[in-house]
């Protein structure tokens, strides 16, 4: 059965039909072509799929599509030219902290929404933040080490 949503995405209002039971990643990537958020576990585990809903990180793997009406994502994408996704993506770079990069859009997400809630203080509660974000590659400290750098500057 096919249903139709109307959203914001990135900024723009969207109205799509779906199938009632379309998860967002699925929308983004097959439908959209907005291949930027990552899919990897499909089961809210990895945090590879990370975009923000109302201003929220979630896991696009996640979530019903049929659940957007009236609501705002924001994908990697949406984020070109926020000066704070441009300062996380600068620190994660200047930090070695991006490794094969799989991870990296979620990271950015992730790292965007700790930065705009102001909601961590110590390198401990950064690594609580990103907890939901797998990264096989960096062992994580040179990633909590560019968060905190942007939180100083």
């Amino acid at each position: 059965m096919m249903q139709n949503v109307q959203f914001i995405l990135n900024g723009n209002h969207i109205s799509v039909d779906v199938p009632s039971q379309m998860m967002l990643i699925d929308l983004l990537r097959d439908k959209l072509h907005l291949t930027g958020t990552k899919e990897s576990c499909r089961e809210g585990e990895c945090g590879a799929c990370t975009v923000m809903l109302d201003g929220k990180t979630v896991n696009s793997c996640l979530v019903a599509v049929c659940s957007l009406n009236g609501h705002e994502v924001t994908t990697i994408e949406g984020l070109r030219g926020d000066p704070t996704a441009e300062k996380m993506m600068k620190a994660l770079a200047a930090f070695g902290a991006a490794q094969c990069g799989y991870c990296t859009p979620g990271m950015v997400m992730t790292g965007v929404s700790i930065l705009r809630q102001k909601k961590c203080r110590t390198p401990q509660e950064v690594r609580r933040a990103i907890e939901g974000n797998l990264c096989r590659c960096t062992g994580y400290q040179k990633i909590v080490d560019a968060i905190m750098w942007c939180m100083e500057k």
